[in-house]
This record gives C-alpha cells, structure tokens and sequence, in this order.
C-alpha cells in the first residue's frame, strides 16, 4: 500500500477514533447500553419495516454491531500494516487485543460483564474487516494495472 505521511496520519486518527468508540460504549454502565440498543432496534425497525419492533432484547443487535465495529478496526489495522509493511498477522493480533481489552473493560462497568463469545465475535470482525481491505486493495490495484 502507498505510504505517505497524511495517509499515515489518517489512518493512525481513524484508528483512535474507533478504539474510543469502541472502549468509550465499554465504558457505558449495562443499563444505559441497554436503552440505546433498544432505540436503535427501534430506529431500524421503522426504517426497514415501518412498523414498531415486537418487544425482546437486542441481543443480536448488539451483536452485529460487536462484528461491525471490529470490522471497521480491522480495517484500520490492515490499512496501517499494509503502509507499514507489517504482516497481516500483527493486525489481528492487535484486534484480537483490543478486544481483549474491551472485555476487561466492562469487568469494572455496572451491570456488564465480559464474555469470551464478544472476544471472538470482535476476532471474527477483525478478521473480516482486515479481509475485505485487502481484497478491495487488491482489485483496486490490478484494475488500475488495466488501464
């Protein structure tokens, strides 16, 4: 991948802005975590289906947005390695990690708690994320290669 300063700079900001999205909704007691879930299950629901949603929690939700979140700073990782030179295998390493502790986090959150399923949700995410940079990059690169 190209490497120049402001793409270096760019990405490095994009990267701190995930983790503090990331460990910032972490930080946020059970509860309240909770309430947004639900008003953006709402939200959906009356974007997609029109309809108010039929009670439950938003587990799945919450689990989506888990993979999505991850995935986004898989791409960050990927898109650092990459200008680096690194491995891809740091990338994950370090998703992996900051799932880690994104989950230790929330041992000291009331009303949350860590789990190992998040850990490999977050995993999965980071890889997929990291994944889909490179492939876009490589498609990019031998349609540019083309023309």
């Amino acid at each position: 991948m190209i490497r120049t300063e402001k793409r270096l700079r760019l990405a490095y900001t994009l990267l701190a802005l995930n983790l503090v999205f990331i460990w910032g909704n972490s930080l946020l007691p059970g509860e309240l975590s909770g309430a947004i879930s639900d008003w953006v299950k709402e939200l959906l629901s009356h974007l997609l289906a029109g309809t108010p949603s039929a009670g439950g929690g938003g587990g799945l939700l919450r689990k989506l947005a888990h993979f999505t979140e991850f995935a986004a700073l898989g791409m960050c990782l990927g898109w650092i390695a990459g200008m680096l030179a690194k491995p891809r295998s740091r990338a994950l390493l370090a998703g992996i990690l900051a799932a880690c502790i994104d989950e230790t986090i929330q041992v000291f959150v009331p009303d949350r708690g860590p789990s190992l399923i998040d850990v490999g949700i977050d995993s999965c995410g980071v890889l997929t994320g990291i994944t889909l940079l490179y492939f876009g990059y490589d498609y990019l690169k031998r349609k540019h290669n083309k023309e």
